[in-house]
């Protein structure tokens, strides 16, 4: 499978590591970014190409990796899909615009194209996902973060939102992912709270779920990413493991 990535960053870097240095049937080839210093030094160290013509790039691989923004992925993900290409989105926040979400899944059905959104920063998404048409009554996020992580020069903790999912990744489009991953998982608008507090040190995602098949409550304490606070080093993990599992015989989950 031939891989093209869109946004160079943190993200980008961890993933090309992991996956370049491994027989594993994953060459990733291309890589774009509006930043071409960035796109170049990932393709020397992957002996791939520095992309600097879009469609070049989609035309010649399988699947796109997007790790770059929402609005990447509103201005790139229709191109993409028409041409028949797969996609991976780590922005799943974009998602959250519904008319955008319908939009894409319509030119993916037609084109014969799949999108894959990874389970990110969090663990329990396989739980929700079976019970979201079984029962379930109410889902909840509580995102704690240190103050360098939300951007933020603050000494107390602090909520600075609460309200539901979509609201959440209008204010925080870097930042609160996985509140948009969990509410499409369970087709709703989920509740979440987002606090800083400045005596943790790790990126803290609590879940619960309450239903008909009982509760069940999950806590994610993630260590952020050493080149961008905003990320938890658990996102890139997940989508090393989802490109991965494209080549199992046997797959474990959902």
């Amino acid at each position: 499978m031939k891989v093209g990535i869109i946004g160079c960053g943190a993200i980008a870097n961890i993933i090309t590591t992991s996956i370049v240095p491994e027989n594993n049937g994953i060459e990733i080839a291309y890589f774009f970014d509006k930043d071409i210093e960035r796109a170049e030094n990932l393709a020397s160290f992957a002996g791939g190409v520095a992309a600097l013509d879009f469609d070049e790039m989609v035309d010649n691989v399988d699947l796109v990796l997007e790790c770059a923004s929402p609005d990447s992925v509103k201005h790139f993900a229709p191109k993409i899909l028409k041409k028949g290409r797969d996609m991976i989105v780590m922005s799943i926040g974009a998602f959250m615009d519904m008319d955008f979400y319908h939009e894409v899944e319509q030119i993916a059905k037609q084109n014969n194209a799949k999108i894959h959104l990874p389970s990110g920063a969090i663990v329990g998404l396989d739980g929700i996902k079976a019970v979201a048409k079984f029962g379930l009554k109410e889902v909840s996020l509580i995102t704690r973060k240190s103050p360098k992580s939300l951007g933020k020069d603050i000494d107390d903790v602090e909520v600075l939102f609460e309200g539901k999912a979509s609201e959440a990744v209008k204010e925080f489009p870097l930042n609160i992912n996985v509140a948009a991953t969990i509410s499409i998982a369970c087709q709703r608008d989920i509740d979440v709270k987002i606090i800083v507090d400045p005596n943790v040190d790790r990126n803290v995602h609590e879940i619960t779920a309450k239903g008909d098949f009982g509760e069940f409550k999950t806590t994610t304490m993630n260590y952020p990413c050493a080149a961008n606070p905003k990320t938890s080093m658990l996102a890139a993990l997940s989508a090393i493991r989802l490109l991965k599992s494209f080549n199992e015989t046997i797959s474990v989950g959902m």
